[in-house]
């Protein structure tokens, strides 16, 4: 033995012992290219999959290929040399050593084992178990797994048992049966080797593979049960079978027989060849479609006259792989190819490494290979450098020099597991694999991971303390998930021979039921209010058609090869695909017969598409890169790279130009755009903590101890405007507030703050307006939107359908019905009053054409492109058509109806110059500066046009505006905006008649004021009033508005409980200064009062302090409510405001948009 026992793992391993090592290292480790494994010198592919059939245990049938010989390997399998799949896992039994062959080439060597024993390589993480005992130890990880197994087997000291998992499965390895020769000795001895008979999961299901046990593929594998009952056929040959078949094709085919020998030789450098390869694999027998089986395999091989694995057949009996290989070293591969790609070469050196991959339409690599590192240069002269450590199974690379001359670094422990890696910048992030798992992160933050007995991940707590947690039934099925947000998730199960649920059930209570096939597959489910879902599946585990409530339904149809062809609505509008042989999806085909093409260079990239007859194509260089795109319009955008692939410079179809430069680790440091410089600055996290642009502060970013982003802060026209966040001990957002301070003064000029809560079960269920009443969302099942308070007051009511969609809205008297197709478009929105009825028509291509209402119908017209490209009005007293036109790309042009002389036909830099009403102009960063009244030809200049002027600062955000006529001002506007972008406040300055009779610009402003609630505009406030919406939840619709006069809001304007007693809490009656958690409890304890739903944790605190609810009460100051007036929006299906309803049901207001949004006319009685 090799040193002592070790504290975890089995008795068979030992510190410093090669148990579980293997002859190299694993061949999807590194790889490199198309692809080459350069630790190795091999030419791997690793796991290409020709059967995957669902099923508890499912039968798959995939290909690893290996040009690497190991020095003790086993047999040639049935595919061919340097080929294997999971079935040719095999284990030699020597006098000393137990070496296992998997199915990626290579050899493990254990140490002997006696019956009962078991050894673990921690370098593969694989256990090996020989049977003879009915249990294992009660705390060895693998006891539970073991009782799966059939007693026999556990009994039998003459088979060993492999997993990667204590879940399983087991491989089982076993002898095959045979029947004895005539003169045998019996009993027969046992072979000195296992090979794979089957597998068997946690819950005992079985798959099986038949073995032949006489006559010429005696203990070779014909047949597979798998875990469903499913069973299929191996055909397989001899050479001699196939030399003869060869034969007879020549002959009836009128040609000369090619060289096919009748035998091969017995032995190559990938092990002993009997010669026998696999030729097809049918389904014999299917228990759900019995008497429906394919009539032509699921896969077929050939072979070259040297046995070797050439050409894959999929079940449509298309070819989809070829392979050549030296002539000099049988099963050495020299090229392959995916059928309808480019055909991949590959040169060996004398010790069989790969040295040069060529790749004849994109990157090719070369490689050299010294004792400790290996170069590999592409065809663009990068080069990398791997140094590595370690022999064999533990070969590591543990320096990695890149092409741009940086390095990274890799630490390993005994076993070859990954203990440190050190970036370009030299710092170091640490991991502790162990049953514990621990991240230290270069800024010293960690993350840990909690498993248990049986390597299931039971816990993980990131750096910001959050914890998610895991819990497990006996069988080691999830039973209960626990989020870092403290949502809890439940899962039941029925059977108890299954790992798939029965039922969830969500952190609200709600509860969802599954119903499964034999295979595996969902057949039902069934949401929280009992509505069902049902899908249908073909025999291939395909999705044919989903089922949902209310007659919706979808089916699917496929080719032979299982591609996507036809997706088929209720209403029987179908969508038709098409490919090429490659599978690249070439066409898209509407309903209405339209086509949407698109063509693929040779590694499938997809390089022009093609709609109504306008194409966009892309370019790529050799590394696969995107180097230039090519508009409609025939303009180009152009890409460059750097040599690690990361962009650096784009210009666009205007000419615009923007560079990037990265650090040594990737993170963007350094941006220009036409002569504007951007810096970005980090913390040791990597977290972005400032901006520098033009050589001055932009942005700055603050986070907690946690790493939750505090406040983002910057400057904008000289006042420092700031984002606030907060949030709960779960991490969740409680709060976002806004402020804006005077340039000088630092006075405070406004302020913004919207608050968040959530319920019992998690829902972000409340939301609290500035300034405003608590909004709360009423709920149920998991979260179904059904009504809405303001304050105690109930405002909007819903109804739902059986897919809960909105069916009924209530409002006071408003009551809105909507009504869908029997495709699930939206059909009707009618109300109460009929003048606001819709009633939408949609065509085949699901696109809307027609908008009905009693006061008027508008008709939708569109290119084959999906462009709009005319809206015909009709009324009482209307017939209009008003024509769209478009160049290439979608830039609008001159309505030819209107302007028939216009020659204009494209913008080829998208920027439109002009158009029926004005002339404009940009700068060199695409910003419109300037926009002023075209005069038509012939027409004599009073210099009376209107010129508009646009400033913007170095983000690009419009920051001053003004509008001249006669070279006077007659409106100057600016604008401030919060770091995100969004706009906070707007001074206005017009034209108007001073003291002296003078026209001039107003002296002081009119102030418009911004509050945001996320990417939402939540308020606007004057000097006149405060305007507040509320949106539907989770979208841009508004559905409440509230108006409250300026003077009425100034008396709601009170004192925090928590500035109240800060106030006069000193021992003297004087002021104190509370701890920031202090004043967060008590802003708490505010909210709940003045919500009248104080909780019991904060009842507990002021009993823990001698204090009571109504004590607080009493301190805090009066709530003022002002008068408000609450209208419901009424919008279209955009989303567009179309009426202001009252409580009353009386419209207040009615706007009407044209198709692009903008407004036409308004009411505002």
């Amino acid at each position: 033995q090799y040193g002592g026992s070790i504290v975890q793992g089995s008795a068979g391993v030992r510190i410093g012992a090669p148990t579980g090592v293997a002859c190299s290292v694993c061949p999807g480790g590194v790889t490199s290219g198309h692809p080459v494994n350069p630790l190795l010198g091999a030419k791997v592919l690793p796991g290409e999959t020709d059967i995957a059939l669902p099923a508890p245990l499912p039968f798959i049938l995939s290909r690893t290929y290996s040009s690497y010989r190991t020095k003790t390997p086993a047999p040639v399998g049935s595919l061919g040399p340097g080929w294997k799949m999971p079935a040719d896992i095999r284990l030699q039994l020597r006098d000393n050593t137990l070496i296992l062959s998997d199915n990626g080439g290579r050899s493990l060597y254990f140490e002997h084992l006696f019956p009962g024993e078991d050894g673990y390589s921690r370098s593969e993480s694989l256990w090996l178990v020989r049977g003879g005992v009915a249990k294992l130890d009660e705390g060895h990880r693998l006891a539970a797994l073991w009782q799966a197994l059939p007693e026999e087997l556990r009994l039998s000291p003459h088979r060993y048992l492999a997993t990667n998992s204590p879940q399983g499965p087991w491989w089982l390895l076993g002898w095959c049966e045979r029947v004895p020769e005539a003169d045998e000795v019996l009993p027969a001895p046992l072979p000195p080797y296992r090979v794979l008979t089957g597998l068997v999961d946690r819950f005992g299901r079985t798959q099986t593979f038949h073995r032949e046990a006489a006559g010429e593929f005696s203990g070779e594998i014909t047949g597979v049960t798998d875990g469903a009952g499913r069973h299929f056929r191996l055909v397989l040959t001899t050479q001699a079978q196939r030399a003869e078949e060869a034969r007879q094709q020549a002959i009836s085919g009128g040609t000369e027989p090619s060289a096919f020998p009748d035998t091969l030789p017995g032995y190559t450098e990938y092990g002993r060849d009997n010669g026998i390869r696999l030729s097809a694999v049918w389904l014999t027998h299917d228990p759900e479609y019995p008497e429906n089986l394919p009539a032509a395999p699921l896969v077929r091989y050939g072979r070259t006259p040297r046995g070797e694995l050439a050409v894959v057949y999929d079940r449509s009996g298309k070819q989809v792989r070829s392979f050549t290989y030296d002539d000099k070293y049988r099963g050495r591969m020299v090229a392959h190819r995916h059928t309808g790609r480019p055909e991949i070469r590959y040169r060996y050196d004398s010790d069989g490494r790969v040295t040069e991959q060529l790749n004849p339409a994109g990157l090719s690599y070369t490689y050299q290979y010294e004792k400790d590192h290996i170069t590999i240069t592409d065809s663009l002269d990068r080069r990398e450098v791997l140094h590595t450590q370690g022999e064999a199974g533990l070969k590591r690379v543990v320096k990695k020099e890149h092409a741009d001359g940086s390095v990274t670094q890799s630490q390993f422990d005994a076993v070859g597991r990954l203990k440190a890696q050190t970036d370009a910048a030299g710092r170091t992030t640490e991991y502790s694999p162990d049953v514990v798992t621990g991240l230290t992160t270069p800024d010293g933050r960690a993350s840990a991971f909690y498993y248990n007995h049986h390597n299931q991940l039971t816990s993980a707590t990131g750096p910001d303390g959050l914890e998610l947690r895991r819990e497990y039934d006996e069988s080691g099925r999830l039973i209960q998930e626990t989020a870092p947000d403290g949502d809890i998730t439940r899962y039941r199960y029925d059977n108890p021979h299954s790992d798939l649920p029965c039922a969830t059930e969500d952190a609200t209570g709600s509860r969802k039921t599954m119903t499964w096939s034999r295979y595996g597959q969902l057949l039902t489910f069934t949401d929280c209010s009992g509505y069902v879902t049902r899908y249908d599946h073909d025999r291939f585990g395909q999705v044919t058609a989903v089922h949902r409530e209310e007659g919706l339904s979808q089916y699917h149809a496929y080719d032979s090869r299982g591609q996507l062809t036809a997706v088929k609505d209720t209403q029987g509008h179908e969508t038709r695909y098409e490919y090429n042989i490659a599978g690249d999806l070439t066409a898209v085909i509407a309903p209405d017969g339209s086509r949407n093409g698109t063509q693929y260079d040779a590694w499938g990239k997809a390089i022009r598409t093609t709609q109504g007859g306008l194409t966009r194509s892309m370019e790529y260089d050799a590394a696969g890169r995107v180097i230039r795109l090519t508009s409609e319009n025939g303009s180009h955008t152009t890409f460059r790279y750097d040599v690690l692939d990361r962009l650096i410079q784009e210009t666009g179809f205007d000419g615009r130009t923007q560079r990037y430069h990265h650090d040594l680790t990737g993170k963007l440091i350094r941006s220009e755009d036409e002569g504007l410089v951007t810096h970005w600055h980090y913390d040791e996290a990597d977290r972005l903590t400032h901006r520098t642009v033009k050589g001055e502060t932009a942005e700055r970013w603050r986070y907690d101890e946690r790493g939750w982003l505090t406040d983002i802060s910057h400057i904008s026209e000289g006042h420092r405007v700031t984002v606030h966040y907060g949030y709960d001990e779960k991490g969740r957002l409680t709060g976002e507030r806004q402020t804006v301070h005077h340039p000088q003064t630092e006075a405070l000029l406004w302020q913004h703050e919207t608050r968040h809560a959530y319920n019992a079960q998690g829902l972000a269920n409340r939301c609290i307006p500035d300034s405003l009443p608590a909004v709360e969302w009423l709920t149920y099942g998991s979260g179904w939107l059904s009504g809405m308070k303001l304050g105690d007051t109930p405002l909007v009511e819903y109804t739902r359908d059986r897919l809960h969609r909105e069916t009924l809205r209530s409002f006071g008297r408003y009551e809105l019905t909507t009504a869908y197709t029997p495709a699930g478009q939206l059909q009707s929105q009618h109300l109460n009053s009929l003048l606001s009825d819709r009633d939408y028509t949609w065509n085949d291509n699901g696109e809307l054409i027609r908008i009905s209402s009693p006061r008027q119908t508008r008709s939708y017209s569109y290119s084959t492109t999906g462009r709009l490209t005319s809206v015909h009005t009709t009324a009482a007293n209307l017939d209009i058509r008003i024509p769209y036109a478009t160049d290439p790309a979608g830039n609008r042009l001159p309505d030819p109806e209107l302007h028939p002389d216009s020659t204009l036909s494209m913008w080829p830099d998208n920027r439109i110059a002009r158009d029926a009403h004005y002339l404009y102009r940009y700068d060199r960063h695409g910003r419109l500066t300037e926009k002023t009244d075209l005069i038509p030809e012939g027409v004599i200049r009073t210099d009376d046009e209107r010129t508009h002027r646009y400033h913007y600062d170095s983000q690009h955000r419009l920051v001053h505006y003004t509008r001249t006529q006669y070279a006077e001002p007659l409106v100057e506007s600016r604008y401030l905006y919060d770091p995100l972008g969004r706009r906070v406040a707007k001074r206005v300055w017009r034209r108007e008649r001073d003291l002296t009779g003078w026209m001039s610009l107003s002296r002081k402003p009119q102030v418009t004021w911004y509050g945001w609630d996320g990417d939402r505009l939540t308020t606007i406030q004057n000097d006149r009033s405060r305007i507040q919406t509320i949106y539907q939840p989770g979208s841009f619709t508004p559905l409440i508005r509230v108006e409250t006069a300026t003077g009425e809001q100034a008396k709601t304007q009170r004192r925090s409980l928590a500035d109240t007693l800060q106030q006069s809490g000193g021992e003297d009656g004087g002021s104190v200064v509370f701890p920031p958690v202090l004043v967060q409890m008590l802003d708490r304890l505010e909210s709940e009062i003045l919500a009248d739903r104080v909780s019991e944790e904060s009842r507990r605190w002021l009993a823990s302090c001698g204090l009571t609810v109504e004590q607080m009460q009493n301190q805090m100051d009066p709530v003022y409510t002002p008068a408000r007036k609450i209208h419901l929006y009424h919008c279209d299906h955009r989303g567009l405001p179309l009426a202001l309803v009252s409580t009353e049901g009386a419209t207040e207001w009615c706007a009407e948009y044209d198709e692009w949004g903008n407004l036409l006319n308004e009411e505002n009685p």
